[in-house]
Formats: structure tokens, sequence, C-alpha cells
């Protein structure tokens, strides 16, 4: 396992977008060549990705414009983690639980040269599995922890019976009391 770099398990040529490519491209790239991620390239050099996530942000944040109209580069991360094709595949995976990301990029000599996930490690080597496996809990563990915080900040309770007018409807939790949205309103 320590001998295993990350060039022995990196993908190669993974796929990528150039700056100005516009998030429909990108968008229809990332469905087509089944990636999560699209690795922003000019003339070899890593200048940003994007992801998923990104795409539908901007659809949800950015919705008045046209997908063909925004650049990837303008929704790119700006800070690139990466690891070197040399680096061991436990320095990757250590990385990865560190920075609770599922791939690097490899650069050699500020070039892009592939991209490791873990997918790739655990296609190479099922026994890192264990590892790859307690990443995954802590970051739905994370995502639960946000949803709660999430709960516990909605004001919509269910339907029920209003504390203040006895009438059913809809209820919001108020200044500690269960209430319908009329009382809610004149409150």
């Amino acid at each position: 396992m320590e001998n295993i770099l990350v060039a022995d398990v990196m993908t190669r040529y993974p796929i990528t977008a150039k700056p100005n490519d516009n998030l429909l491209y990108c968008a229809k790239r990332i469905v087509r060549k089944k990636v999560g991620t699209l690795l922003i390239v000019d003339k070899k050099k890593l200048i940003g990705f994007i992801n998923e996530r990104d795409i539908l942000w901007a659809l949800v944040k950015k919705s008045k414009e046209d997908l063909s109209k925004i650049k990837a580069i303008d929704i790119s991360a700006k800070k690139i983690i990466s690891i070197r094709p040399f680096a061991t595949v436990k320095e990757a995976i250590n990385k990865m639980k560190k920075l609770k990301f599922e791939r690097l990029p490899v650069i050699n000599d500020n070039q892009l040269v592939g991209i490791i996930t873990a997918k790739d490690i655990l296609n190479f080597h099922p026994e890192f599995y264990p590892e790859l496996e307690e990443f995954a809990r802590i970051r739905e563990e994370q995502k639960k922890l946000r949803r709660i915080k999430k709960a516990k900040e909605r004001t919509f309770i269910h339907e029920g019976i209003c504390e203040e007018c006895g009438e059913r409807d809809f209820l919001y939790k108020v200044n500690g009391m269960i209430i319908c949205e009329s009382c809610r309103d004149s409150i």
C-alpha cells in the first residue's frame, strides 16, 4: 500500500472544459461522460473546476440568465487543491479525508496530468474501503447536522389546532407558541 503511487491508479485523461465554455455545454458534458466534475484547463494548466452542484447553484441563483451565457470559469472555485503523481495513495486518502474531497486533480510541473478519485482507489485496491467508508460516514453526518439545524430554524410545524384562536390550520412556531397563519400575521 505504501509503494502504490497516485500515478498508478489515477485517471490519466480526465474530462475537461475550457474557461470560456458555457454552463449548458458543461452540464451536457457532465451527463454524457457520466462524471461529477469537469476540470477547467487552459493550455494544460489547471485553472479551476466545476461540478454538478456548481451548475445547480447557477440554475437557482442566476435563473434569469441563460446557462449558455455563463462561462465555466465564472463559477469555478478559486482555490484548487491538488496532489502530485508521485505521492502515495495513502497520502491521497489522507488528503481526501482531511479536506472532505472525493477527488483530487493530479498536477506535475504545473500541468494537469490526471485526476484521482475515491472510486479509482477502490477499483484498484478494495481493501482501502474501510478508510473511505469512514470518510463517507463523516460526510453524511455533516449533512445530517445541517438538516437538523435547518429543521430547528423552520417555523412551519404541521397541520393542527391553533393555540390562539382554536381553528384547525397549518401551524407556525412564533415566540414559543404554535399558531395559525392568520394569528401569526396579526402579531
